[in-house]
């Protein structure tokens, strides 16, 4: 995956857990900083760690649109849309080379 590229991603707490939509140009740093509690607020409140599902997109205009859209969506569209590509809510963190959480 490249470093720097506009995407949306879903984190969520567990499976069918809190949920947290956001959008980033640098989907490592971003995940980096959930995991490791650098941002405080709702993640952090919320043990929001796992990253179910991500959307890489050309330009950030369009990752912003994306992410005004999902997170005007009813809470079983985001869930069906999480378990269309990751049935178990696996943390998708660990295919981009994190190690898992405990």
């Amino acid at each position: 995956m490249i470093e720097r590229q506009p995407c949306v991603y879903i984190l969520a707490s567990g499976r069918h857990g809190t949920l947290y939509i956001g959008v980033t140009s640098d989907l490592m740093a971003r995940v980096h900083q959930h995991r490791g509690g650098a941002m405080a607020g709702f993640t952090s409140r919320y043990a929001v760690h796992r990253l179910v599902h991500y959307e890489i997109f050309d330009t950030m205009p369009a990752a912003i649109a994306r992410e005004k859209q999902l997170k005007a969506w009813r809470r079983e569209w985001k869930v069906n849309l999480i378990e269309r590509a990751n049935p178990l809510w696996e943390d998708r963190a660990i295919e981009l080379g994190f190690p898992p959480r405990a």
